[in-house]
């Protein structure tokens, strides 16, 4: 598949998405990639968009290994190979068992999770494939993450199927990386 929409050339951007790629490259992400080469066509959305997900990856009151987990569920979900292959590492590094990586890459349900990475799981995935969540689930992942926990991690899995869903549509390829501006 052909990447329909890649970094466009620096020469043929607008002031607004050059500033829009400066604030990425300056911020944590440090470049343009993924997600943010399709959305870098609408620069305000990207800077939005941006701004939710650095706060829920970066500053979210949940665990990395929580959001890493969720993320690795998102995207095999939807079947997004570039935050699958940005997100495995990341959930390993952050304390994921490589079995339930390896699991969830699979399609199979991950065992001998520890309680809060099963209340997420059960969230994550009961949102996923009914679209909604039971009084059970949402009352094991409210006792272990409070209210706020709850709301960011529902948002987190929203925000992870969008940005997939963005890239599947453009064929942005699982190692799309822009180039610093």
């Amino acid at each position: 598949m052909t990447n329909r929409l890649p970094l466009p050339d620096a020469s043929a951007m607008t002031d607004a998405q050059r500033a829009a790629a400066d604030a990425l490259t300056a911020g944590p992400r440090k470049g343009v990639y993924g997600p943010f080469l399709p959305l870098l066509r609408s620069p305000v959305l990207l800077e939005r968009v941006a701004s939710v997900g650095e706060y829920l990856r970066f500053d979210s009151v949940l665990d990395a290994r929580i959001r890493e987990l969720v993320i690795c569920a998102a995207s095999r979900h939807v079947s997004n190979q570039f935050e699958w292959h940005m997100h495995a590492p990341l959930a390993l590094k952050a304390g994921i068992q490589v079995g339930v990586i390896e699991a969830l890459r699979v399609g199979a349900r991950p065992q001998g999770l520890a309680h809060d990475e099963q209340a997420a799981l059960d969230l994550a995935q009961e949102l996923m494939h009914t679209h909604g969540v039971s009084n059970p689930t949402w009352q094991a992942a409210l006792a272990a993450f409070g209210e706020q926990g709850v709301v960011e991690l529902t948002t987190l899995i929203g925000y992870f199927v969008m940005v997939s869903w963005l890239m599947n549509a453009a064929h942005t390829p699982a190692g799309a990386q822009g180039a610093p501006l």
